[in-house]
């Protein structure tokens, strides 16, 4: 949904990226589980390997959910800003091509949260 400003909106965003400290933003969603029901969001450094999010810092944000002990991550599918997206789990967070204050999500065919209720 667009704003309707009553004035000029301009001033800087208080999220750029100097103000993380050579780190960026990612916000990671599961898809279909609801129990989360916004991506979370994470400042890492772009040298950051793409398999060290998936191993060290998923199981804290989403492990809880029953289903994410049954993921088998060779089978996610994962999407970046809404389009398919392979990432190299052994590469960078920047050599996957991630931005500051890129989105991605990721689906897990086959789960779908609480005895398949989204949740």
């Amino acid at each position: 949904m667009a704003v309707a400003a009553i004035k000029a909106y301009d001033f800087p965003p208080a999220d750029s990226m100097d103000k993380f400290h050579g780190a960026r933003l990612l916000y990671i969603g599961w898809e279909d589980h609801l129990m989360f029901c916004a991506p979370f969001a994470f400042a890492f450094p772009p040298t950051m390997r793409f398999g060290d999010v998936v191993d060290g810092v998923l199981p804290g944000s989403f492990g809880y959910h029953p289903d994410f002990a049954r993921i088998d991550w060779a089978k996610a599918e994962w999407f970046k800003s809404g389009k398919p997206f392979a990432p190299d789990f052994g590469k960078s967070l920047a050599d996957n091509g991630l931005g500051h204050k890129d989105v991605i999500r990721f689906r897990t065919p086959g789960l779908t949260g609480i005895e398949g209720s989204c949740s």
